[in-house]
């Protein structure tokens, strides 16, 4: 009996420590999971909680690039209509610019032929003084020759009447130069 004692104390205790395994399985079981479930507990609260956070983000970025988006096609419009109004008054001024050239040319040409004329009529008015001049000249030496030939005439015929008739003498008459 005392080996069944034994043997029966032996299945008993290592019953007990089956049981107390089980027991001790049992609770280090609801250990892992109660650990466990505060652990997916915790990472599903993280979870949600960068779930929020990157919607916050999203919707704060989507927000921003609507915001910049608006301001960008604002600018573009100032942009736009302060580039056309440039264009067209650059082009208003090239004309005006061009115009006032254009008048410049047109009366520079102008000038310039009236100039041509005055030249013209300056030389021929010239030439006619200095050929009236030159006739006058020629007609005033022609009239010295003439003058100086008369005065030779007079002085040659005073001196043969002074000697037709005797009494005259060459002091009566200046003489002649």
């Amino acid at each position: 009996m005392s080996a069944e004692k034994a043997s029966s104390k032996r299945v008993l205790e290592s019953n007990n420590l089956t049981r107390k395994r089980v027991i001790v399985d049992d609770d280090f079981d609801a250990a892992i999971s109660s650990v466990s479930s505060e652990i997916k507990s915790s990472l599903d609260e993280l979870k949600s909680k960068l779930e929020k956070e990157r919607q916050n983000f999203a919707k704060t970025l989507y927000k921003s690039s609507k915001e910049c988006e608006n301001l960008l096609k604002n600018e573009t419009a100032k942009f736009q209509e302060i580039f056309e109004k440039f264009s067209k008054e650059k082009v208003l001024h090239l004309n005006a610019l061009q115009d006032v050239i254009s008048k410049y040319e047109e009366e520079k040409e102008r000038l310039f032929i009236r100039y041509e004329q005055l030249r013209k009529k300056e030389k021929n008015m010239l030439n006619v003084h200095e050929k009236s001049s030159a006739a006058r000249i020629a007609q005033l030496e022609e009239s010295l020759k003439k003058k100086k030939q008369d005065d030779k005439t007079f002085s040659i015929l005073r001196k043969t009447l002074g000697s037709f008739l005797g009494n005259a003498s060459d002091e009566d008459f200046p003489p002649d130069d």
